[in-house]
């Protein structure tokens, strides 16, 4: 099954980082089919009918097509368990999944390259405007993260104990972002902890954006 996996993915698409990083963690091998989103490759017919949303990434195996990274990582975890994503408790899964999402829904859809279009394009922010917007909704964002990590028992190395789950590949773009467009991080001590962990671990770091076929 793992010769037949082919992933979607756009370097600099941070739903497309997490499932890198899920798929490094599990030690797969994988096709890279780059989408530009940039240049627009992604409203072409010829990924429409890869997937009707036209978003990346998406990840097929043999005759199966998934989208949704978080979707796609329960996927992995479910179909390659070692190493688990997810805790073996009930509470724990909960913890981890409402992390990730807290990053997943809380921060990335409001600072996505459409939304961003929307407010330049559409709305006529300058890019002063649009920057402090991204700053915004990333740093309050992570702040809210943070309370979450801060001195609860079950953080540990990473979001959730001492090895990486889910909640650590959503993590670590979404801080990719927040570099990339001078957010501010000196009130995340406990995020940036967790991310500094991460990237001591090769599946991180062969992840990251630069280390892509289509880096620019």
């Amino acid at each position: 099954m793992t010769a037949d996996l082919a992933l979607y993915s756009y370097f600099r698409s941070s739903a497309s980082y997490r499932v890198r990083i899920a798929l490094g963690l599990k030690g797969l091998a994988y096709d890279y089919r780059p989408v530009h989103l940039v240049k627009n490759e992604q409203q072409g017919e010829a990924y429409a009918a890869v997937t009707p949303s036209r978003l990346v990434p998406a990840l097929r195996d043999g005759e199966v097509t998934l989208t949704q990274s978080l979707a796609i990582i329960e996927y992995l975890d479910e179909t390659h368990p070692e190493p688990p994503l997810l805790p073996l408790d009930a509470a724990g899964r909960a913890r981890v999944r409402a992390l990730a999402l807290d990053v997943a829904c809380e921060i990335h859809p409001i600072n996505n390259l459409k939304v961003l279009r929307f407010l330049t394009q559409d709305l006529k922010l300058s890019e002063d405007d649009k920057l402090r917007w991204i700053r915004h909704w990333v740093e309050t964002g992570l702040q809210t993260v943070e309370q979450q990590l801060a001195g609860h028992p079950q953080t540990g190395r990473f979001c959730h104990g001492d090895a990486p789950t889910l909640a650590d590949c959503t993590l670590v773009p979404q801080i990719f972002n927040a570099q990339r467009f001078g957010c501010r991080l000196d009130h995340v001590p406990t995020v940036m902890r967790v991310v500094d962990h991460c990237l001591q671990l090769p599946a991180f770091q062969q992840a990251q954006p630069g280390q892509c076929p289509d880096a620019e």
